[in-house]
């Protein structure tokens, strides 16, 4: 499927998204040219309406967009990039154009791997990878344990609460041994028999 550049003044409206995270990044707009660069470099290139030139995202900061997949909508006139950041996307310095106020076990596990990457005194993160796999392991023991027993005792809101504790363990103890969360979802999506990958890498030459 081919875009459609006879619309909207041969622009395409463009949605840039966090390919680990899922959230909406920010709206841009892209022409021709910008679409076949943004294909033969797989970062972000775009087409500003105001300065009526061509633009990289992160020309200037650094922060460019790393393009993992390219979807059209059904019109042909709207594009979807799921992008890996390499910084902050807003000129403000916030990881979103809409604001940062987003949650998802994506944006916990990105949580949980900088403060692996980056350790800092008093955090409970680096307490655990301090203390190694032995202590992370038993803690998860420990949180799967309490899960149990509140879902014995129909305690919702214990339930709630202990399944929350268990999730952020398991997320350090499958980082900890080099396991993303993607890792996951790509098993899960592959037992349920709807894996389709759809990288710019692999599907470049068909657009």
């Amino acid at each position: 499927m081919e875009p459609d550049f006879s619309k909207n003044n041969g622009l395409l409206s463009v949605i840039l998204q966090d390919t680990a995270t899922k959230q909406v990044l920010m709206n841009g707009f892209m022409n021709e040219e910008a679409f076949e660069k943004t294909k033969a470099d797989q970062v972000a290139w775009f087409y500003s309406r105001s300065k009526e030139r061509l633009w990289k995202k992160g020309e200037t900061s650094g922060n460019t967009q790393e393009v993992i997949s390219m979807k059209l909508d059904c019109d042909q006139d709207a594009l979807l990039l799921e992008v890996k950041p390499q910084g902050p996307t807003c000129h403000t310095g916030t990881k979103s154009c809409f604001g940062d106020d987003y949650f998802s076990l994506q944006a916990l596990e990105r949580t949980v791997q900088e403060k692996m990457q980056n350790p800092e005194e008093g955090s409970y993160t680096k307490y655990l990878i301090d203390k190694g796999t032995d202590k992370i392991l038993k803690k998860c023991g420990e949180e799967m344990t309490e899960v149990i027993i509140a879902a014995k005792n129909k305690d919702k809101q214990e339930l709630t609460d202990e399944t929350s504790d268990l999730l952020y363990h398991l997320l350090v103890m499958l980082n900890n041994e080099g396991i993303s969360l993607q890792d996951v979802e790509n098993k899960l999506e592959e037992r349920h028999g709807k894996k389709q990958e759809y990288s710019i890498r692999d599907e470049i030459q068909k657009w």
